[in-house]
């Protein structure tokens, strides 16, 4: 059971750490790897051939011109969850590359660090009840800072 998360670029890194931390709060093992569906599109496809065989699910996280996403779930059968880094520099507007995709390519997206982990782990808590747990705790601790923080407004 692993997280293989591939950027596009390692100015990405920051932003995939913090998915990875919130990962492996799950129990789930993470690897981080770099390549450019643009400029390194075999390099993407030895990293998918590379894990293919294991329980994985595919991270993929590029801005600008999202083709790393698309790339990578028309070339395996495993999910994949794009999940882009948010840009100031276009005004979110770079999102677009990861919404519209061609028919039969079909990744998820889910934007957020912690809300890409969830993904994640829901995913692998189909299966494993360690993880099950996990995610139900998460969320039990999500809807209780909700009920305090109405406590907090009276």
């Amino acid at each position: 059971m692993k997280a293989v998360i591939i950027m596009g670029s390692k100015s990405d890194l920051d932003y995939c750490k913090k998915i990875a931390e919130k990962i492996k709060q799950f129990g789930i093992d993470c690897v981080l790897r770099i390549a450019s569906a643009h400029k390194t599109p075999e390099k993407v496809l030895e990293i998918i051939r590379e894990y293919e065989e294991d329980d994985v699910v595919f991270v993929t996280v590029a801005g600008r011109s999202n083709a790393l996403s698309g790339f990578v779930d028309a070339n395996t059968h495993k999910p994949v969850i794009a999940s882009p880094p948010y840009s100031d520099k276009f005004a979110g507007a770079d999102i677009f590359s990861s919404i519209r995709m061609p028919s039969g390519v079909a990744p998820m997206l889910v934007l957020e660090a912690e809300n890409t982990a969830l993904a994640v782990a829901k995913i692998f808590a189909m299966k494993n009840e360690m993880v099950r747990e996990k995610v139900i705790q998460f969320q039990e601790k999500k809807r209780e800072e909700i009920y305090k923080a109405d406590e907090e407004m009276r």
